[in-house]
């Protein structure tokens, strides 16, 4: 059984991709930094592991990568911030070091397509990354590819986000440039046949679907498929630069992702995919089917740890909700115990703790339900002192809920998205760190108006309400 690791596992890519490596009956390693997030989405699989890895951290990268016959390299830096080309080639470094002291036989690289003009921060990160990996001297397999197709695809994501928000789209001239989008199903026909050979040397492959369109088609078609008509109108007095700025208040993709993405979109992005399509055939889904299926497939999302398999959730998830969620919180440390924050925790809307902090402002929220065409608030708390999964507060239900570890309440109120609220207690050795989080998944551009609109409440509660537990928790007994 060759034994596979999937770096950059919590990614758009890689999480879909790890049950299918098992099925296909390999021994799978998921490693990410983002571990309980990986964790929360993923379903255990007898061939599956999950392990904590930073590439950043030299040493760690160093011990682990020796362990494997095959390597998925799908980590990229854009949610990192201004600086991630200098994060990327800081991980690449590492992770080649750490090929040169193993004896893994293949790597499997995701990179992007090099257009021949242009070299935004985000395409030269993936080209730097292939040529430091490559000096390891371990077969490195590069896939270029362009835009891809999926739900959670962050440039299918942002233009979907657009067509459902902005019926009037004005937009940098880099509508008119083209690419071939893949399907994320094809491509995950190239990613798992490429797990069965055993090169002697390092290629490179450009992949892309089998229709060239601008993007302005390509906006047409997803607008056709959701059945919501847009006028689009290029200037060239709109910047990707200027464009990027106002990414994050009318889509839910995040602004670090966004920006990364648009400074690229100046150029076509057409993939020369004849060597990979004769190597590993394949019937290659056409665009307008691979937009449709994509819709079709956006509220498998739902159901997942995420929301706890919830039929609430799972029923009031509809088409427009934004993919990527919207978030907002607050973290404190404290040399408290977890079990000690985590019997101030559960407390959570009881009569004697109420939400903490500025517990008038959220009566004041459950009575302005009304006006969203809830009913009148009424008091729930659980029936047992711990907490369980299906217990109401107030408006709340718990979702998922860990002991002294964790907690997620789904939004019961009236509103235009699906949100939770989500308490965390991260044990930092000499500390421990409480975080309280905020997530909500806009229906439109309502729903980007309503967070925008909780804003300035959210940063004032989340901040006093950390403050404030960590001072009740410590006057308990």
């Amino acid at each position: 059984m060759k034994k596979v690791l999937v770096l950059g596992a919590s990614g758009y890519v890689g999480s879909q991709l790890l049950h299918q490596l098992c099925d296909q009956g390999y021994s799978v390693t998921a490693a990410s930094r983002q571990l309980d997030y990986l964790s929360a989405r993923i379903e255990p699989h007898l061939n599956l592991s999950l392990c904590y890895l930073d590439l950043a951290d030299r040493q760690a990268t160093l011990d682990l990568i020796p362990q494997f016959d095959l390597v998925y390299f799908l980590v990229h830096g854009m949610a990192h911030g201004h600086d991630f080309l200098d994060y990327e080639i800081g991980l690449a470094e590492n992770f080649r070091d750490a090929l040169k002291e193993s004896s893994v036989e293949h790597v499997i690289y995701l990179s992007a397509i090099q257009p021949q003009t242009g070299d935004s921060e985000h395409l030269k990160a993936r080209r730097m990354t292939g040529d430091i990996i490559r000096q390891s001297n371990t077969p490195i397999t590069e896939l270029r590819a362009g835009v891809i197709i999926g739900p959670g695809s962050a440039a299918f994501e942002i233009m979907r986000d657009f067509v459902y928000n902005m019926p009037l789209l004005i937009t940098p001239k880099w509508v008119e440039s083209k690419a071939n989008p893949i399907a994320l199903t094809n491509l995950n026909h190239y990613l798992l046949s490429l797990a069965e050979e055993s090169p002697a040397k390092s290629n490179t492959y450009e992949v892309g679907g089998p229709d060239t369109l601008s993007y302005r088609e390509q906006f047409h078609v997803i607008a056709r498929a959701v059945s919501k008509p847009i006028k689009i109108f290029p200037t060239r007095l709109l910047t990707p630069k200027m464009a990027s700025q106002w990414l994050g208040v009318v889509t839910s993709v995040p602004s670090s992702i966004g920006r990364a993405l648009l400074s690229g979109l100046e150029h076509d992005f057409v993939a020369d995919s004849n060597d990979i399509r004769q190597k590993y055939p394949q019937a290659m889904i056409p665009f307008i089917q691979m937009v449709t299926e994509s819709i079709e497939s956006e509220g498998e999302f739902v159901q997942s740890n995420v929301w706890g398999f919830d039929p609430a959730a799972l029923s009031r998830w509809q088409p427009g909700y934004g993919y990527y969620p919207k978030q907002t919180g607050a973290s404190i440390t404290t040399t408290l115990e977890a079990s000690q924050l985590w019997k101030l925790v559960r407390k959570i809307g009881s009569r004697e703790e109420g939400y903490f902090f500025a517990n008038s402002l959220w009566r004041t929220r459950e009575w302005l339900d009304l006006f969203f065409g809830g009913g009148k608030p009424v008091r729930r708390s659980p029936e047992g002192p711990e907490l369980k999964v299906g217990d109401f507060i107030d408006s709340w239900k718990v979702i998922r809920c860990e002991e002294d570890r964790f907690i997620s309440l789904l939004f019961g109120m009236k509103g235009p998205g699906l949100g939770r609220l989500e308490f965390s207690i991260e044990d930092l050795g000499q500390e421990r760190r409480l975080t309280v989080t905020a997530w909500w998944h806009p229906q439109g551009f309502r729903g980007l108006l309503y967070w925008f609109a909780m804003m300035p409440a959210h940063l004032f509660i989340f901040k006093g309400m950390v403050k404030a537990i960590i001072r009740k928790a410590k006057e308990l007994p």
